[in-house]
């Protein structure tokens, strides 16, 4: 049996070949909300961080999705992930609570924050530290299981098996 490439270089592969396609960076993240009921939105893949496979979203703190989190420790990176986004993307922070009903038919008014200005207190940054990913690949009918595991020294290992699709 061949090397196996990991899910990480998968993943990367497949964002270089579409990179086209604004949408392409879009993925899902399903939580659970307190009455056990699933909750699914999309989300944009902001990388990885450092060197490591976990995976960067930023995110508004006011939305339902951090509530239904509630494991949302505040990390040093959150500023470099808020200087590392677009003006445009900063913005969005600054705007009615997400979520909730529109109150004016009215465009928001422009507002220009000042581009050396920290984080402000509605952008959180998630970080996903995943232990299992299930890749599909439709164009080769290709599937494979990644599931992690501890060594000896606790250095996160991966092992892979393809599976029927």
């Amino acid at each position: 049996m061949g090397t196996v490439v990991s899910w990480k270089q998968l993943l990367l592969r497949a964002l270089d070949s579409n990179s086209s396609l604004k949408h392409s960076s879009y993925f899902q993240l399903a939580t659970v909300g307190s009455s056990g009921r699933p909750s699914n939105r999309t989300v944009v893949f902001r990388g990885f961080q450092g060197d490591s496979d976990k995976i960067q979203i930023n995110t508004d703190g006011r939305t339902r999705k951090i509530e239904e989190l509630k494991h949302c420790p505040f990390s040093e990176e959150r500023e470099n992930a808020w200087f590392a986004s677009s003006l445009k993307s900063r913005l969005q922070y600054l705007g009615p609570n997400p979520g909730l009903p529109c109150l004016s038919e009215q465009p928001a008014q422009e507002c220009s924050p000042d581009p050396s200005t920290g984080p402000v207190a509605a952008f959180c940054l998630l970080i996903l530290d995943p232990d299992q990913v299930d890749y599909l690949n439709l164009k080769n009918n290709e599937r494979l299981t990644f599931t992690s595991s501890k060594n000896v020294d606790g250095v996160k290992c991966w092992n892979s098996e393809k599976i029927n699709p």
